[in-house]
């Protein structure tokens, strides 16, 4: 992890420290992991499996930016700093980023764009950053 990456959104006001609480970090990770395994539920509409693997992923991201004693100053960024708090690349990244988009068109412009294989894609990175999140824990 580089801290030097995170301290440096801190001095742009992207980011802001705040110590580690486990009881957080934990609600956040129970939060994505339930969040996972109902967007796979192939019976719900596949707005809503999109709706809960983005926020699972949103959590789980959160929940490495908590641990490292930072918070984010905007959703977004939560995902951009994956590299620095879980060690992503940007095939992970780059979706979330992807789907964080999509997500606000749908969000505030009332139009979504979400196809079988984005989702899919957006199931897989979200079981990598929780992959990475578990590890964390040790």
């Amino acid at each position: 992890m580089n801290s030097k990456n995170l301290d440096n959104l801190v001095k742009t006001g992207q980011l802001k420290t705040e110590p580690f609480n486990q009881l957080e970090f934990i609600g956040l990770v129970s939060s994505g992991e339930k969040r996972l395994k109902d967007a796979t539920n192939t019976t719900l509409a596949i707005e809503s499996r999109f709706d809960l693997a983005y926020n699972a992923a949103h959590s789980l991201a959160l929940a490495a930016l908590r641990w490292h004693g930072y918070r984010a100053g905007n959703r977004y960024i939560v995902f951009q700093v994956l590299p620095h708090t879980i060690e992503v690349g940007p095939e992970v990244w780059r979706v979330l980023a992807k789907c964080h988009n999509n997500r606000n068109l749908a969000e505030y412009e009332g139009h979504m764009e979400i196809d079988e294989q984005l989702l899919l894609d957006l199931l897989v990175a979200t079981k990598i950053v929780l992959e990475k999140v578990n590890g964390l824990k040790s």
